[in-house]
């Protein structure tokens, strides 16, 4: 049998770093929050590499360590970290979403999205992901969270809906009101200045 704990190294904490950014500043909302909880979980990690059996796949065990290192912060900050002024107001982005559509599903013409010039090249560039990162704060905390547990992390349906308590139905909902405002959020502030930028 290979040895699976070799898998735990420098390279593989070097590329799953960012993933685990992202995910513990859709939970943390705060930069140095989450870099500190992100540097936290690499050192457990490097020093509990022997503990990593290949049950899971690393970023699972990862991800288990960091939600770990996050409810620590939490529980010493002996409250929850503060969110945007604005609460989630799941009503609201329904209306903003719905009003996106026609009856029938489709986008209504004023609403169909901009055309995004050659999104491939944006994800080469740092800048994007700064762009990205804050479009993800922006979002109500749920749904940055189950946007980034589905596609950043790579998390099942099942294993989402049984981490944040709620039904497939719920979460396929959530998914794609956080995909409609990852979308207009990136075309408003990266895509369309991108565009501006090289008129």
């Amino acid at each position: 049998m290979p040895d699976v704990v070799a898998t735990i190294d420098d390279s593989l904490l070097a590329n799953e770093r960012h993933f685990l950014y992202l995910f513990a500043m859709v939970r943390l909302r705060d930069p140095d929050l989450a870099e500190d909880a992100v540097q936290e979980t690499l050192v457990a990690a490097l020093s509990n590499r022997d503990a990593f059996e290949g049950r899971s796949s690393p970023r699972t065990w990862l991800v288990a360590i960091l939600r770990n290192k996050i409810s620590d912060m939490m529980r010493n900050a002996s409250r929850e970290v503060p969110l945007d002024d604005d609460p989630d107001d799941p009503e609201a982005g329904a209306r903003q979403i719905d009003a996106l559509f026609r009856e029938n599903g489709h986008w209504h013409p004023a609403a169909v999205p901009a055309s995004w010039d050659q999104p491939e090249a944006a994800f080469e560039r740092a800048e994007f992901w700064t762009v990205f990162e804050d479009c993800l704060r922006t979002m109500p905390a749920r749904l940055a969270e189950t946007f980034v547990l589905r596609e950043v992390m790579g998390e099942s349906i099942h294993d989402i809906c049984k981490d944040l308590e709620c039904t497939e139905t719920n979460c396929s909902v959530m998914l794609y009101r956080a995909r409609l405002r990852l979308r207009g959020c990136l075309e408003q502030n990266w895509f369309e200045g991108s565009s501006k930028e090289t008129d």
